[in-house]
Parts: structure tokens; sequence; C-alpha cells
């Protein structure tokens, strides 16, 4: 018997796209440099993919579920472009009072992607650029990152994360050198 695929959990807004204060509009969607092809060549070594991403703006009414939506249909576009492929999208549309179980650091985003998709997350990767990004992943025993994009270099010095890397696509470079 084959073991599960590994999954990478990328963070989306100053990871996977240029941050954007509460990005709103799918026209001001711009993905980090480097990033299509770091997706691309990680599902080529057989990793899945899946974006987690708190959007607390839903909750303080800054914009909707559609508009999320269109969002998201611009980003798949954006990486299907760059021959990337990913495997979900996983949301916490609540605000940081909410108390609920998927707003990053808890890890519900991920439990959710590991029930939906049939991987351990002990075996996966968590990439991002905020503490928040770094706790969720060692809160599953995943190995994190952070990378200095987005708010990632003003927290660099006190980071818990794995590995400290400039871009999506460094990590990637790690993650493939372990494969």
């Amino acid at each position: 018997m084959t073991a599960p695929r590994r999954f990478v959990l990328i963070d989306r807004d100053g990871t996977l796209n240029v941050e954007k204060h509460y990005l709103s509009d799918p026209d001001q969607l711009e993905l980090t440099p480097g990033a299509g092809a770091a997706i691309r060549r990680l599902r080529e070594a057989g990793f899945g993919i899946c974006v987690v991403t708190n959007q607390s703006g839903i909750a303080r009414g800054y914009f909707g579920l559609d508009r999320l939506a269109e969002i998201h249909e611009r980003l798949t576009a954006m990486l299907a472009a760059e021959g990337a492929v990913i495997d979900g999208i996983y949301i916490c549309p609540h605000g940081p009072e909410e108390e609920c179980a998927c707003r990053k650091p808890l890890p519900g985003m991920i439990e959710q992607a590991a029930a939906e998709h049939g991987f351990d997350p002990a075996a996966a990767f968590v990439i991002g650029d905020k503490p928040a990004d770094v706790d969720m992943g060692r809160a599953v025993g995943a190995t994190t990152f952070l990378v200095r994009t987005g708010y990632g270099r003003r927290h660099e010095a006190d980071t818990k994360a794995d590995y400290v890397v400039d871009t999506l696509a460094a990590a990637a470079d790690v993650i493939l050198s372990q494969a």
C-alpha cells in the first residue's frame, strides 16, 4: 500500500499573492514572484496543494462571500495560466472575536483539508508570512516556513518556524530537496 500523498498548505495574502490590505478587488490580485512556478513544481513532484486563508474582511463587512469567490476564481485562473493547480481553498470568514475553530492560529482549516483530501497533517508543510500561519502548522506537527514576503520580514526575529526563506519559491526548493 502506498503512503498518502503529502500536502503543502499555503497562506494566501502575503505568501501566494502580494499583500493588499483587505484585498477585495479581483483586479488587484497579483501573485508573488515565482509563486505559480513553485506550485507547479511541487505538484509535479506529487504534492497536494491547498490554500488556507483568514478572511476577516467578510466578518468586518468589507466584502462578501460572492466577492471572495470572484477573487479565488481569478487566483485559480492566474495559477492555471502558469500550469499550477491547487486542490482547494479553505477560508475562515470570521473575525478575531468570534472564537471559531477555523481562524489561524487554530488548525481548523488544516483539519478540514486533511479530512477532505485524506492526508496526515503532521506530514504536511505549512508556508506563511505571519506567526499565526506558523503556529497553525505547529499545532498539527507540520513542518513550518515563514516567508519574508508580505509581513514575514517583520516577524523573522521571533519566529518559531522550522525554516525562514525569502519566498514561496524558496520554500518549494527546501521541500523538494527533502522529497
